[in-house]
């Protein structure tokens, strides 16, 4: 009975997100809660919730600051300079524009908002992508293959949903996923090569002469237009460029002392927000005005990672997902019970694209693991493995960046799928591969 009202809660639980019925917070807040009085654990409720709460409450600090910190480096214009350069590297050289794209796409990719990246590597590049005659596909691709893979630091969104939901640390997965990403950053930019090779040969095919002087003028145009024009905010005031190489120390130093760890990631985004917000913005109503400008995206990941608390905190506090795995160990042939890291893997990518992150994180990710446990394979290794779907999941109709992608490149949602789809398997594949060799996927 346990195991039908556990199924029962989840499906609920996609049921309504799936179907836009309530958020993901009230779901994840609201359904357990229920389902948890029906299966007569009321008087114990506040407890589990609390300990589901204090569980993910590191992760949840970790996120919030984080966004902060780098909300108020992109305000500093700590980018700005890197991305003037690389247009200018990539002038006139469809090559040049679309590895550029590539590049640039995997540094800024680093704040962990795909949002953010979007904004700032279509809004330079665009311009120079419709004056050589690129398809904006190609724009748009590149760039969500490269968020696919930079989202999975510590303070991004996917690395916090596990976390939270597996009561792992950011950084432990990070560093796990860590080998792969620097793997599928050096992939995606010899993919960009390769179509740019493509894009440079259709071009020399296109305009058998040197180009015209006006046409060389309106590329330069493009140019200064996207260097000058749309990578800067329109509030120059915030702009602090004689600051750069101080920010630029600092966010070094925060990066090489997570992977070093040397002090637990949400202590170091603290201090570096303090820090940045104090070097940067010494009055203190412009420290407050850009704490406020970065909130709304800060409040509504930490909403949800509090939310999972609870909904993790019922789950596993309850006997409800252990009856669940044991169902499911039942109907697995024990033969592939020691390969649940790598079916994990496999189911990542299309349940991620079919169901979205919140569904799978939160709903049969819990129960995967569980199962695992049952065969000796750590949480770890699952929660890892859990990640390789990203780069398929990020282009997933469910997740809500994507159109923010496919409005300011003018493509539709079909075509992304289509073109990227192909290249995002040699992410998936390089991830499988370095599973193998340096785990967490055994055999």
């Amino acid at each position: 009975m346990l195991s039908i009202l556990g199924f029962a809660m989840i499906c609920t639980f996609l049921f309504l997100i799936m179907s836009k019925r309530i958020s993901p917070f009230i779901g994840l807040t609201i359904v357990p809660i229920i389902f948890g009085i029906i299966g007569g654990f009321g008087p114990e409720l506040g407890t589990l919730i609390m300990e589901g709460i204090q569980n993910v409450a590191p992760t949840a600090i970790l996120l919030l600051f984080a966004i902060l910190y780098f909300g108020v480096m992109v305000d500093t214009g700590l980018f700005d300079p890197l991305t003037s350069n690389i247009i200018q590297l990539a002038k006139g050289d469809p090559l040049k524009i679309i590895v550029g794209t590539a590049v640039l796409a995997g540094i800024i990719g680093f704040d962990g908002d795909g949002s953010t990246t979007m904004m700032i590597v279509v809004t330079a590049f665009l311009p120079l992508y419709k004056k050589m005659g690129i398809s904006p596909i190609i724009l748009a691709s590149i760039t969500i293959m490269q968020i696919g893979i930079t989202t999975l630091v510590p303070w991004g969104g996917p690395a916090g949903r596990v976390a939270s939901v597996l009561n792992l640390n950011p950084t432990e997965l990070y560093l796990q996923m860590l080998p792969g990403m620097l793997a599928s950053l050096l992939y995606v930019i010899a993919v960009a090569y390769f179509i740019g090779l493509k894009e440079r040969a259709r071009y020399k095919k296109i305009n058998t002469e040197s180009l015209s002087l006006p046409e060389a003028s309106i590329i330069d145009a493009a140019i200064e237009s996207a260097t000058i024009e749309n990578i800067s905010p329109k509030n120059t005031n915030i702009k602090r460029p004689k600051l750069i190489w101080i920010n630029f120390l600092l966010s070094i130093v925060i990066m090489i002392a997570i992977v070093l760890e040397w002090l637990p990631a949400a202590v170091l985004f603290i201090i570096g927000t303090a820090l940045g917000l104090l070097i940067n913005y010494p009055v203190l109503n412009d420290q407050r005005d850009r704490v406020a400008a970065h909130a709304p995206n800060a409040i509504a990941v930490v909403t949800m990672v509090f939310a999972a608390g609870i909904f993790s905190g019922i789950f596993k506090g309850t006997p409800i997902s252990e009856s669940m795995a044991q169902s499911i160990v039942s109907i697995i042939p024990t033969d592939l019970g020691p390969y649940m890291a790598l079916i994990t893997a496999v189911v990542s990518a299309p349940a991620i694209f079919l169901i979205g992150p919140d569904g799978f994180y939160f709903g049969i990710l819990p129960v995967l693991a569980e199962t695992a446990s049952t065969y000796g394979i750590d949480t770890l290794s699952i929660g890892t493995a859990a990640l390789y779907g990203t780069p398929f999941g990020i282009m997933g109709p469910l997740v809500a960046s994507v159109y923010l992608l496919i409005h300011i490149t003018g493509i539709s949602l079909g075509d992304l799928h289509k073109y990227a789809a192909k290249w995002s398997l040699g992410i998936f594949l390089i991830y499988i591969i370095v599973g193998v060799i340096l785990g967490p996927i055994s055999f």
